[in-house]
């Protein structure tokens, strides 16, 4: 007869399934390895026996909170998910969130505040290109680790930033290449808010479609951020005729720009219009009815139809409501803190440098937009996608890269 109590017994087949699910590699079942603090933080971060603390640096004011909302939720939602499993090597994840304001000062003063004070082992945020060069010096001299989700113009690479969105020979290149091969475009007028982004976007438009191309720029046009009146850039466009307006208006701007252009009959089934800065979250204001028939550069979509794609957007849906939307910065949002954690994971370390070291060729098989990985300049591999804007607000994808575009953010003849 056995000696084992019924509990002991029920306790120890239990432990015995789980420790051979986990062998299978069953999905969903992560056991997070409690190390002991000592061990996993060096470097005196913000760490427990129990708890990270992390922060959240994005603008949930100002002009650009129309753009900055959905990865600040994409971000929670990620952290939820990885609590629920159990956290990271044991611990639960704790966030600590600041509003950059849409203000680069701010980001770069709340920058200083989430890695001096509050020691956060990693920082998840920014929007503009103006508002991750704020920060970065911060980041550096504090070896801090900011995971940047935006879509942006590249030329730029540090040891304490991982870059989930495109850079421009992903994003800018092959929108370019499509309008020309598939709209068989061959003058482009240029516009774009007024600062580091959009600048260096179209200096790198200008040279591919002059240099590369053999088109021909009629026109290029900055406005400051927050702007109105599009007024007389409406009637440039119209005396200039363009094949193709390329476009890199942000934020809240987006709205009086694209009303602006169907109140002067410039509209999606009479001319060609190619942005890289309007996704499903700037919709919610521009109106699908001002943006129909115009078409986005991105490499994500709401409308992707994947099984990773369809249990993220339930999921976000499940936790913002019904009507909540998902553009592609959302979704880079939503893979940073999943890459933090495998990095970690790997590193069996929250220390900086060991998360960095361990970050080049980290996979992602679940991410909404379908497989990245991540490459050894802190870039990830991604497809590249353009989708017509459609009147309830949505986007369908009519162009797609066959294989995932290795990013390179310092391509040769566009420096």
């Amino acid at each position: 007869m056995s000696t084992d109590r019924p509990d002991s017994l029920g306790r120890r087949r239990t432990l015995q399934s789980l420790s051979a699910l986990a062998a299978t590699g069953v999905p969903g079942l992560a056991f997070s390895q409690a190390l002991p603090t000592s061990a996993v933080n060096t470097t005196k971060l913000a760490i427990t026996d129990t708890e990270v603390t992390v922060g959240q640096l994005h603008s949930s004011t100002g002009t650009m909170a129309i753009s900055e909302t959905g990865s600040i939720q994409a971000e929670q939602l990620a952290i939820d998910e990885i609590n629920a499993m159990g956290g990271i090597l044991g611990r639960k994840i704790k966030v600590i969130k600041e509003d950059g304001a849409s203000d680069w000062p701010t980001f770069a003063e709340k920058s200083k505040k989430l890695l001096i004070n509050d020691r956060c082992a990693a920082v998840f945020g920014c929007w503009t290109s103006a508002s991750r060069k704020a920060v970065l010096p911060v980041f550096e001299k504090e070896n801090g680790l900011l995971y940047y989700p935006t879509f942006y113009e590249g030329l730029e690479q540090s040891k304490n930033v991982i870059y989930t969105g495109q850079e421009a020979t992903q994003q800018i290149l092959y929108s370019l290449d499509w309008a020309q091969k598939d709209k068989k475009a061959k003058t482009f007028f240029l516009i774009g808010s007024d600062y580091i982004w959009p600048r260096t976007s179209m200096k790198i438009a200008r040279k591919h479609i002059e240099n590369f191309q053999k088109g021909k720029v009629v026109g290029e046009e900055y406005y400051p951020l927050g702007s109105t009146n599009f007024g007389s850039l409406v009637n440039k466009i119209k005396v200039q005729k363009p094949d193709c307006i390329f476009t890199a208006v942000v934020g809240g701007s987006n709205v009086a720009f694209y009303k602006a252009l169907k109140a002067a009959g410039i509209t999606g089934d009479k001319q060609l219009l190619l942005t890289l800065s309007v996704t499903e979250d700037e919709m919610t204001g521009v109106g699908g009815e001002n943006f129909a028939g115009f078409y986005s550069s991105m490499k994500y979509f709401q409308s992707l139809d994947n099984e990773n794609n369809k249990k993220f957007v339930a999921a976000f849906k499940a936790k913002y409501g019904k009507d909540a939307v998902i553009g592609d910065v959302t979704q880079a949002g939503y893979l940073g803190p999943w890459l933090w954690k495998a990095a970690v994971e790997k590193a069996k370390s929250f220390d900086v440098a060991k998360v960095t070291a361990a970050s080049p060729g980290i996979e992602l098989k679940t991410a909404p937009e379908g497989y990245v990985k991540l490459d050894a300049n802190h870039h990830l591999w991604s497809k590249s996608r353009i989708a017509v804007g459609m009147p309830d607000a949505t986007f369908k994808v009519v162009s797609e890269s066959p294989n995932l575009i290795k990013p390179d953010p310092f391509p040769k003849g566009y420096q």
